[in-house]
């Protein structure tokens, strides 16, 4: 009977030290694992872009993304146009621009795409191309009054708006107006802020200007936040809440689920305002509640961007990932949330 308790007694203590050892490495296995995110990301990554650049302009129309001219890894301007089909994940190219360009702008209207303005360092332009995808040509429209570049452009009401940029004698806060229907040009109430490198978005029928910067010699370099609202309705503008991050060389588009206003990256190329760098920030404005929201990074930092919204996704392709003249050929698409 002793000699049965005393093999059962061993019995029980080497099962005990059997399981605390089991316990120990498992509990030392599992310390040695990374954390796991218990946030899951709303960012994915498809098929980059052939040809890296920067300083492109973006926009969708019947549902697929064109990128516009922009600069090589060389610094040259290129006249190539990217076409991306965000169902089928693939990428193609159309007739090239009339001449090469960079820091144009692009919108849509009535089935075209119009390229208008461009060049930044070197000589502005003023032309206004527009590219029938039926035929698989460009045109050429009225010349715009000013010369300009790095601007940004939107239709509201089957009319084209030219915004800021930089044009000969400096930063500008020119409005020009262009009419389809009878190929003019008309002046409207000039931007409160002068600025290039900026961004734009319409939500119902007001043009949002956000964010650039100014470059004059006679006044400090520096990036803006500023928000101003054009009603093109009664002509004037409404100053608005300003953006968390100052910064340029930003996109914006606008989410389908929610009307709300995203605006990528942008660069901060002034020592005066800190080391100069490249951003990754995203920042949300809900024009009904007039609040700014900081959101999920983009995963690569970028300026001189694209972002165009289709299939229910914001696409964010190509731009430099460094400040300056830099490239990249990244197509990251965000993935929408409703804001609460």
């Amino acid at each position: 009977m002793l000699v049965l308790y005393s093999i059962f007694t061993s019995v029980v203590l080497i099962s005990l030290v059997l399981s605390i050892t089991s316990v120990v490495l498992v509990n030392s296995d599992y310390l040695s694992l990374p954390p796991v995110s218990s946030q899951q990301s709303n960012w994915m990554k498809e098929t980059s872009m052939p040809l890296a650049r920067s300083e492109a302009a973006g926009t969708t129309l019947n549902g697929k993304l064109y990128i516009i001219g922009g600069f090589d890894n060389t610094g040259e301007s290129t006249s190539t146009v990217a076409v991306y089909d965000p169902v089928a994940d693939k990428w193609a190219t159309s007739a090239p621009l009339p001449q090469p360009i960079d820091h144009t702008s692009v919108t849509s209207n009535d089935g075209k795409l119009y390229v208008v303005g461009g060049g930044y360092s070197e000589a502005l332009s003023n032309k206004l191309f527009i590219y029938d995808p039926a035929a698989n040509n460009w045109t050429e429209g009225a010349n715009m009054p000013t010369a300009r570049g790095a601007l940004t452009a939107n239709f509201i009401n089957e009319t084209l708006y030219a915004i800021g940029g930089i044009d000969n004698a400096g930063t500008s806060n020119i409005n020009q107006a262009y009419d389809p229907k009878t190929n003019t040009w008309t002046e409207k109430a000039p931007m409160p802020t002068a600025r290039e490198h900026l961004a734009s978005a319409v939500v119902d029928g007001n043009l949002y200007a956000i964010g650039g910067r100014q470059t004059d010699n006679d006044s400090p370099k520096a990036n803006f936040n500023r928000v101003e609202m054009y009603n093109p309705a009664n002509d004037s503008w409404t100053i608005i809440e300003q953006m968390p991050t100052k910064r340029s060389g930003i996109a914006a588009a606008v989410s389908p689920v929610d009307n709300n206003i995203y605006v990528f990256g942008g660069e901060n190329p002034f020592i005066n305002e800190g080391p100069k760098k490249t951003f990754d920030v995203v920042e949300r404005y809900n024009p009904k509640t007039n609040i700014w929201t900081t959101v999920e990074s983009m995963p690569t930092g970028r300026h001189g961007l694209a972002a165009m919204t289709a299939d229910g996704k914001i696409y964010v392709i190509s731009g430099g990932n460094k400040p300056g003249l830099s490239v990249s050929n990244v197509n990251e698409v965000l993935l929408l949330e409703k804001d609460k």
